[in-house]
């Protein structure tokens, strides 16, 4: 008999859950061999009694499951936002989940802002580094509040960080094949070395050292600028894309947008081989909370995309040919273009999965 696979279960913030929740329904639907186990790390928790994260939280979810879920994090209640950094940032950095991973894929036609854009045209991933850059928090600032202040934000890039999310990328590549079953041929290293010589420089001469270690695989490479003009202008173009925290964190939501918005995007933050976090690209959006607008999608994608990588494959496959389904029928929230609330979509989802 297989062992079920052990999920933790973080709801988070504002919509996140509401979002996780119609997920987890979803999971049950699927019929997937899991275990879940749930915790109460959100803004309510860190109000109640000022924990963020318990001493051995990180440990725990390393030693005890197989992958998180996990929803949004920020409560304007929570000026400083003090405990989203300390559990989302804490877990990608604490648990050196180094690759972020975006799928962008087009499910129908009419949730691109592009014109004559069909699913086929917009297949693609997007590989952010998650550990380092500007987000490491490294720097300062000198005689704040004075005409002379000066801020200074480190931008940290390290050769070892930055040879494994190529690497990942360039594996990700050979082993991933587009929805329609082809292969992908190509990933894509974004910069601005032009301007960022020394970060810049790093990333360049690793990205040409791996990429011959993968001669079927054709290198290419764009500055983050140019990189923004082609996403819109010509989509097609891309397989896989690898960059810096920063770049990937802007990029990805550009791509969003292509895909139908922040509500329909999907992220995993991934180590191979060590306990693995999902979570949906969407914010905490504290003003919809609780009114049952939010477009639950982009979580339940994500389940999806967590349960692919336990292995349980079929499970996965389900969710995603259901969504597809809601999206072709309507049975969806108003912003891409349905008229039912977040509960009764994530419920027709469930109900299509159980078939």
């Amino acid at each position: 008999m297989s062992q079920k696979k052990r999920i933790a279960i973080i709801p988070g913030d504002g919509i996140g859950p509401e979002g996780v929740a119609q997920a987890v329904n979803v999971i049950r639907a699927s019929g997937a061999d899991v275990e879940l186990t749930y915790f109460d790390w959100s803004a309510n928790r860190y109000l109640a009694d000022g924990v963020t994260v318990p001493p051995d939280g990180f440990a725990m979810l390393e030693r005890d499951f197989d992958a998180i879920l996990l929803g949004a994090f920020g409560d304007p209640r929570v000026a400083s936002n003090i405990h989203a950094k300390e559990i989302l940032l804490g877990m990608r950095f604490r648990m050196d989940l180094y690759a972020n991973v975006r799928p962008v894929h087009l499910l129908d036609a009419s949730l691109c802002p592009l014109k004559g854009v069909e699913p086929r045209d917009i297949d693609f991933v997007v590989v952010r580094e998650n550990t380092e850059g500007v987000y490491v928090d490294a720097g300062g600032v000198f005689k704040q509040g004075t005409p002379d202040e000066i801020a200074v934000q480190e931008d940290i890039n390290t050769r070892k960080g930055v040879e494994r999310v190529i690497r990942y990328a360039f594996e990700y590549c050979e082993r991933h094949k587009k929805q329609d079953g082809s292969p992908r041929k190509r990933v894509l290293m974004c910069d601005k070395s032009n301007a960022m010589t020394y970060a810049g420089g790093l990333w360049q001469r690793v990205f040409k050292e791996v990429s011959r270690e993968y001669p079927q695989i054709t290198p290419q490479h764009m500055y983050v600028d140019a990189l923004c003009t082609q996403m819109v202008r010509e989509p097609r173009q891309f397989d896989v894309i690898v960059t810096n925290n920063m770049f990937g964190d802007i990029i990805t939501d550009l791509a969003a947008g292509l895909q139908g918005g922040l509500g329909m995007a999907a992220s995993g933050n991934i180590h191979p081989g060590k306990t693995s976090m999902f979570e949906p690209v969407h914010g905490s959006a504290p003003p919809l909370a609780g009114k049952n607008v939010a477009n639950p999608l982009g979580t339940i994608l994500t389940a999806a995309m967590l349960l692919a990588h336990l292995g349980l494959t079929p499970e996965a496959d389900k969710i995603e040919a259901a969504v597809l389904e809601a999206v072709r029928q309507k049975k969806t929230t108003p912003d891409i273009g349905g008229s039912l609330g977040t509960q009764e979509a994530g419920q027709w989802v469930a109900k299509t999965v159980t078939g």
